[in-house]
């Protein structure tokens, strides 16, 4: 199975597959006739008089300058390495990998005007997993991510590092390796390499990537939560959600009711007195599901993004280039921010469910511990959940509803999408270890219910938690459990999908 760059839609599974080298991805010759086509125009362009932005013009405030066709070349080389100007740590080596997938697969649609040979040596770069570093700061996320790309597409001119392995090696040395000499960007090339939202639209693949799992494992904590507590099953009933058929809420309430099948635990308790539970047991559908809604919101934008021309001039025809703004991130922002919201909203009403298992109610003992006083239990971990909470609360603030003028004016609405990108997989980051705490509480819970069963996934589980994480009997160093408990989230050993 083969995917054709600028032909086949890129998917959020798709262009996963591509960075772990499952599915192999070329140029096929539809696409190269595109490619050239479009090049021929940019060509023709530069050989008239006609003034046409970022070909025959400065950038930003300077495109009322217009350049000779013998400074055209310096002109394209001078855009790299004046954008080259991002700071802070690197981001992760895979990021630039989907960078790189999502930019060419923009290039290959063929408006961008970049010769196949440069596009080519992308794909080397691809495919040897040769990934340029990148600065995670300094793109305001409107003209494009402009100091990423810049920083991103250096090595294509023999500048800037490459990560190979887990070591940062000059590109000059790397190409030298490889028998690649430099390349000489022409006419538009560097302009539409560093325009485009590939910073943005790799972090929200990223994240969309966690966000996934999750959102199917808190349902598994919660539901091992409320077996614990001794909650009831009734608020997750078909009937109730039919009245109030939100997509996310119909699709947790399902998976909770299966979540309790089999379950003596449940069936044992159905007929007690109580009337409610807390809302962080009973409102599960409606917050996990308002959750989802927003994650599903984000996924179709993304998809579109994916298959997107996001640079700038796009050009048409031999006479027309059109400049405008499919380069501005505020599409991706603000979907952003919503999900960063929502998965905020994950950790903390799971924080809330650690509190109630805490509170020595319905046969549980308090601090989950029979030996209170004495020992602590697991009063302490909770102050981490809720720690992450409130951490998570600060990230929310959504970039996107600021904007700082840039480029003496020009650009004078900016999305600031890199930074809500950024903000997105840190709160997934915290909610990993939230989660991770909630599980551990849930299975302490679930052993003072035993001799009763639960379901099989439950089950299967706990067994898995058990096998890194041993019951609490009296206190002990929690460090290490806490820790194998994220690597358990991390790798996704836990299982949250079934039949």
């Amino acid at each position: 199975m083969m995917f054709k760059y600028g032909i086949d839609q890129l998917t959020l599974y798709k262009v996963q597959e591509i960075a772990n080298g499952n599915l192999k991805a070329i140029i096929n010759n539809e696409a190269k006739e595109k490619i050239i086509s479009c090049r021929k125009k940019v060509e023709i362009i530069t050989k008239n008089d006609k003034v046409v932005y970022g070909i025959n013009t400065g950038f930003g405030p300077l495109c009322d300058v217009q350049i000779s066709p013998e400074e055209t070349n310096q002109l394209q080389k001078n855009l790299l390495i004046t954008h080259a100007v991002g700071v802070g740590n690197n981001i992760d080596k895979q990021l630039s990998k989907l960078m790189m997938i999502c930019k060419v697969h923009a290039l290959c649609q063929g408006f961008s005007g970049v010769r196949l040979e440069l596009i080519e040596r992308i794909i080397y770069f691809i495919e040897n997993n040769l990934l340029p570093t990148v600065p995670e700061q300094g793109s305001v996320g409107a003209s494009g991510d402009l100091a990423p790309l810049s920083h991103l597409f250096l090595p294509l001119i023999g500048e800037g590092d490459f990560w190979v392995k887990n070591e940062i090696f000059s590109a000059k040395e790397i190409l030298e390796k490889h028998n690649l000499k430099p390349l000489e960007l022409q006419a538009k090339e560097g302009l539409g390499l560093i325009n485009g939202t590939q910073f943005i639209l790799a972090h929200t693949i990223t994240g969309l990537l966690k966000m996934e799992y999750l959102l199917d494992l808190a349902d598994i904590s919660g539901a091992m939560s409320i077996e614990g507590y001794k909650g009831s099953s009734s608020p997750f009933r078909e009937e109730l959600h039919r009245i109030r058929p939100f997509k996310g809420s119909i699709k947790v309430a399902e998976r909770m009711r299966n979540l309790f099948k089999d379950s003596q635990n449940i069936t044992s308790h159905e007929n007690c007195e109580r009337v409610q539970d807390p809302y962080s047991m009973r409102c599960i559908p409606q917050v996990h599901g308002a959750s989802r809604n927003a994650f599903y919101h984000l996924l179709e934008l993304a998809e579109i993004e994916m298959n997107s021309v996001t640079d700038n001039p796009i050009v048409l025809s031999e006479t027309e280039a059109i400049s405008g703004g499919n380069f501005h991130g505020q599409p991706l922002a603000m979907a952003l921010d919503y999900c960063s919201i929502a998965a905020s909203e994950l950790g903390n009403i799971a924080d809330r469910r650690c509190y109630l298992l805490l509170e020595g109610k319905y046969g549980l003992p308090r601090l989950l511990t029979k030996s209170g006083g004495l020992n602590s239990g697991f009063m302490i971990p909770q102050y981490t959940t809720a720690a992450l909470v409130t951490e998570n609360k600060s990230l929310c603030f959504p970039p996107s509803a600021d904007s700082i003028p840039t480029s003496l004016g020009q650009e004078d609405h900016v999305s600031m999408g890199s930074i809500s990108g950024r903000q997105f997989n840190q709160i997934l980051g915290n909610l990993e270890k939230i989660l991770a705490i909630e599980l551990m509480y849930a299975a302490q819970a679930l052993e003072f219910r035993r001799p009763n069963t639960f379901s099989e996934i439950i089950e299967k589980n706990h067994s898995i938690i058990r096998e890194e994480v041993d019951k609490l009997e009296d206190d002990r160093l929690l460090k290490d459990d806490i820790h194998n408990m994220i690597q358990l989230v991390k790798t996704k050993k836990l299982i949250v999908k079934y039949n």
